[in-house]
């Protein structure tokens, strides 16, 4: 085949009228219980059903891109037909080539109309726009086996650059190397490895999965009710395998492994749908990958999910319907801080308001959100974006968190100028939160101009229903004692114990600690009066501090007093 004439050009338009399972049936490549088992697999994990048979192994790459190429129409190019030397590419980036699997199949000068191109994915919207933009026209794109693709373009660019003497990673083997991990992460062993892994944490509700590698071995932790649990080893030669497996899952870049890396994926586990958050570090002996786990079915969360005491929840609610001013949510990292700002948002009328957040990262998708990531290696800050937001007409502003001082002074800008702003802060109390705003630079008649509200909270662990036991009276009496409250008769405190269903842990599920500090008319006095002196005893809360209302919900057996005094102690 001459690929340096004119062939027919074969334009890829709307869907093909044969499935490829359909396809590879009818050439009998493989059987009817092959096809329902991929997809199976792809039910559970999503991706294309071409390269789930290939990597379950039920099916080999020339049979899958043969169907292919029959479904589309589109010729397959194998590596006999590739050009004997590499062509001449100045008009494109070598590392575009590189990360598109895109070989050309002849010199690609934009002076002359462009070469063919073989490429495992022709119908790619984002490479046929990208060729399109740099040629002035389409070019014609073929199929190609994606193994030989990638092996040619090795010899090409990889290995001259090793020939040359330029720095590639590690040394002349490192192409090579990475082609095994892309290899070992496709086959059906590390693939179901990893499917074992993420059935095992939504099994157990996890919130994150650790995948950490030591001298000796590597290990797999899950984060339940905010604790780590081991669950699993992997000897260190496959640990690479399981790393890539992940980053190919994240779209991240597999040959990249000295410098941190962010990502995410869609899941389906145990007929869930989930969002995976995925970040990447190297360590001494490997990559460290943790993966945040966020489930889909976010609409149902409400204010009342939340554990609010009624009290809280209302005078809350009162605060949601200022038309502005600002309202910050404040706790350490981890104590649902963004999922408190989530739930609020949904009991707005997003139908008839313009509702614009900026985080890093975006962790749910909502309806009627606008939602903007920072990306801070091009520039794109928090405080950059909230200026572009002055100029979107917006109602209501999120704020995923207030890092800075430029960042503060722009959304107080915003909530006197009419908007209702939402952000989180880190510190430890209700109260904390206006002190920091005056030592970040914001002048005290402006918070108490444009702050309506501060809510402090913690998350502790609930008790297992399935196992927990009252306490003896004594043992009642003194943890009562502990929390500042009365013991009265028939009242009933509860132990952890442990079972299986809690993990012998005694707890099962996580709840929130409240104080909600709304910004009346004393407590704005105060803070003209004191600035940054002003003390913990200063606040009056809607519902009591976070020691009173943990008292509360161990009095009404959703937890223990340790557990309160663990994260709400009175000196916070």
């Amino acid at each position: 085949m001459n690929f340096m004439v004119d062939p027919i050009a074969v334009e890829i338009e709307g869907g093909p009228a044969t499935k490829i399972g359909e396809i590879l049936l009818a050439a009998q490549k493989i059987s009817r219980n092959d096809l329902d088992r991929a997809l199976e697999v792809q039910r559970s994990m999503g991706g294309r059903l071409g390269r789930l048979l290939v990597n379950l192994g039920i099916v080999s790459e020339i049979d899958v891109f043969a169907a292919l190429a029959q479904q589309a129409n589109v010729p397959l190019v194998r590596s006999e037909d590739f050009p004997k030397s590499k062509p001449e590419t100045s008009t494109l980036n070598t590392s575009f080539l590189l990360a598109n699997h895109l070989l050309p199949l002849g010199d690609a000068d934009a002076a002359q109309r462009p070469p063919g191109f073989a490429s495992p994915d022709p119908a790619s919207p984002s490479l046929r726009s990208a060729l399109a933009l740099v040629f002035d026209e389409m070019p014609r794109i073929y199929f190609g086996l994606e193994t030989e693709i990638t092996a040619q373009l090795n010899a090409w660019y990889l290995q001259e650059a090793d020939d040359e003497g330029m720095p590639s990673e590690d040394q002349p083997e490192a192409a090579e190397f990475i082609e095994h991990l892309r290899d070992m992460a496709s086959e059906a062993p590390i693939i179901q490895r990893v499917n074992q892994i993420l059935s095992h944490a939504v099994a157990a509700q996890a919130s994150d999965i650790h995948i950490e590698t030591y001298e000796e071995k590597s290990v797999v932790r899950i984060r339940v009710d905010g604790e780590l649990f081991q669950v699993d080893e992997l000897d260190n030669k496959d640990a690479p395998a399981v790393v890539s497996r992940i980053k190919i899952l994240a779209q991240l870049d597999i040959a990249e492994r000295r410098m941190p890396q962010d990502g995410r994926t869609k899941l389906r586990v145990h007929g869930k749908e989930m969002d995976a958050r995925v970040s990447t570090i190297p360590t001494m002996f490997g990559e460290s990958v943790v993966m945040r786990l966020l489930e889909k079915n976010f609409d149902l969360l409400s204010l009342e999910s939340l554990q609010f005491s009624a009290p809280t929840l209302q005078a809350l609610r009162q605060l949601l319907k200022v038309p502005h001013g600002i309202f910050l949510v404040t706790g350490p990292t981890g104590s649902g801080k963004s999922t408190t700002l989530y739930a609020s948002l949904q009991e707005l009328e997003g139908a008839h308001l313009k509702i614009l957040t900026v985080e890093d990262p975006v962790e749910y998708r909502l309806q009627w959100l606008n939602q903007v990531q920072v990306q801070p290696q091009i520039g794109l800050s928090f405080a950059k974006v909230l200026r572009s937001f002055l100029r979107q007409d917006p109602d209501v502003i999120m704020i995923g968190e207030m890092r800075d001082a430029e960042t503060a002074e722009i959304a107080v800008q915003a909530a006197l100028t009419g908007h209702l702003v939402l952000s989180t802060l880190h510190t430890n109390s209700a109260l904390g939160a206006v002190v920091r705003l005056i030592n970040m630079g914001v002048e005290p008649y402006l918070i108490t101009a444009s702050v309506i509200g501060v809510l402090a909270q913690r998350l502790v662990r609930r008790l297992c229903s399935n196992c927990r036991q009252p306490l003896a009276p004594a043992q009642a009496q003194a943890a009562a004692a502990s929390l500042g409250i009365e013991f009265g008769a028939g009242q009933v405190l509860y132990r952890a114990v442990g079972c299986p269903s809690c993990r012998g842990t005694g707890y099962r599920g996580r709840l929130a600690l409240h104080e909600l500090l709304p910004m009346s008319e004393e407590i704005k006095k105060k803070v003209l009066e004191k600035g940054a002196s002003l003390a913990q005893d200063d606040g009056v809360y809607a519902a009591g501090n976070l020691l009173q209302d943990g008292a509360t919900k161990v009095l009404s057996g959703m937890t223990t007093a340790e557990e309160v005094l663990r994260v709400a102690r009175q000196n916070d």
